[in-house]
């Protein structure tokens, strides 16, 4: 008398990322004279019957070794071969095992549903919100582009710095100028590769103006520098100005600035002083928000 067949081991459960081959392993002890067959477990699809495929569907295969194991292979896996399979021997009373494919698949960012660049006022509330899909669902780090820590307002004096923060949204509560630059929403989710998008956030504010030294004494015949300090957002245009007239770059006088983020320095060099340049001198700037001047004494020693 035939034993009836068995199966040795279980299928047991395989991840496999998307676009690879996935392999069900299903090994059966006495299978003699009876049929193995493949199923799609969800709707009973059938997919192989013994050595042949039945499905239409070109990317599955089936192998045995000696009619003792018998292999499902599916090809260039698809997020829709997720599911559970079974293996299934036609005895009188029906056999079966299930084992189950899990499709992983890497991040992609949801541009649509993801934050574009942002400009906003200074002193109002402002949200980066960055969403992916993937599977397993994708952790979203924030990070700046310039490596600096990014700043989170928990009151108005109080303020923390971290690295890097966690979570799909970035919320700035009475945005500052500090806080503005750009960031990095970066999707991972331990398949490869993690994907990111940078999100510039401008923050707008009129310009405001620093005079390291209002009063300036400097001796007859000699160079004199003046220096204004200027924070604005967006670019301003700035200027020197005596008495009402502006000051221009020339022989007598050099005027020159650099700009560092929100931040730019103003020079006004007044080559061989005399007594016509004593007077009171105004570094002036001004940018769509707003102007904003500083006032320097300069007299002779």
């Amino acid at each position: 008398m035939l034993e009836d067949p068995e199966f040795k081991a279980p299928i047991g459960n395989v991840t496999t990322p998307v676009g690879r081959e996935a392999i069900l392993s299903c090994t059966i002890d006495h299978i003699a004279k009876y049929k193995v067959g493949w199923l799609k477990a969800e709707d009973q699809t059938i997919l192989t019957l013994h050595d042949k495929v039945v499905t239409h569907n070109v990317r599955i295969s089936v192998t045995h070794d000696n009619r003792s194991t018998w292999q499902l292979h599916i090809r260039q896996i698809k997020e829709s071969d997720r599911g559970c399979y079974m293996c299934q021997i036609n005895t009188s009373i029906m056999k079966k095992q299930i084992g189950c494919i899990d499709v992983h698949v890497p991040p992609d960012i949801l541009y649509e549903e993801t934050s574009p660049d942002l400009s906003i006022r200074e002193g109002d509330n402002a949200s980066l919100v960055c969403k992916a899909t993937g599977h397993p669902p994708p952790r979203i780090t924030w990070r700046r582009e310039d490596t600096e820590y990014i700043l989170l307002r928990k009151s108005l004096r109080e303020i923390t710095k971290v690295e890097s923060y966690n979570g799909s949204t970035l919320y700035f509560w009475k945005v500052d100028r500090k806080q503005m630059g750009a960031y990095f929403c970066i999707a991972s989710n331990d398949v490869p590769p993690a994907v990111s998008k940078r999100i510039i956030l401008s923050v707008n504010f009129s310009p405001s103006i620093r005079v390291p030294n209002q009063l300036l004494g400097a001796p007859l015949n000699t160079d004199v520098q003046l220096e204004c300090t200027v924070e604005a957002y967006p670019n301003t245009v700035n200027y020197w100005d005596k008495n009402g007239e502006i000051i221009f770059d020339g022989i007598k006088y050099s005027v020159k600035e650099k700009r560092a983020n929100y931040i730019v320095y103003m020079w006004l060099l007044i080559r061989h002083f005399n007594k016509t340049d004593i007077g009171t001198y105004k570094c002036i700037s001004t940018n769509s928000i707003g102007r904003a001047e500083g006032t320097l004494r300069l007299y002779g020693m």
